[in-house]
């Protein structure tokens, strides 16, 4: 038991980080999807912020009271709670709408080269631990 409780300390950082920009990456989605949405307000979260807030940290438990066994457990979407914030913008749309699709497509291919970046460095860690399990 020992072991698996440092496993999971060995890659935790990086899973916690992986949760935040997935779910960074689908609020990026949804701006993108309502650019044309009357009064639709962009909303975001503060990455490094919520990284550094949930570090160290194991998320709590959200899942529904089951009441049979062929219930489905459901997750929620935000990992952590993490605060969304509405981006502020200089100029917003006649309609109301404060999208920027320059802004909102910049920040999605961003946030998907960092989340494979943290792919990667996972993959590294597995490799890693691998080798050594291997190596005897």
């Amino acid at each position: 038991m020992i072991m698996l409780s440092k496993l999971d300390q060995y890659f935790d950082f990086n899973t916690q980080a992986l949760k935040l920009r997935s779910y960074r990456q689908q609020l990026l989605a949804s701006n993108i999807a309502n650019a044309d949405t009357p009064n639709y307000k962009a909303v975001d979260i503060d990455f490094a912020r919520e990284l550094k807030r949930v570090s160290g940290k194991q998320p709590g438990d959200l899942r529904m009271t089951a009441t049979s066994q062929q219930h489905l457990q459901a997750t929620t979407g935000n990992p952590y709670n993490a605060k969304i914030m509405y981006r502020s913008i200089s100029q917003p749309n006649i309609d109301g709408n404060t999208v920027n699709m320059d802004e909102e497509r910049a920040q999605f291919a961003e946030n998907a080269l960092r989340y494979e970046s943290t792919v990667r460095v996972l993959n590294g860690q597995i490799k890693g631990l691998m080798a050594a399990i291997q190596s005897r």
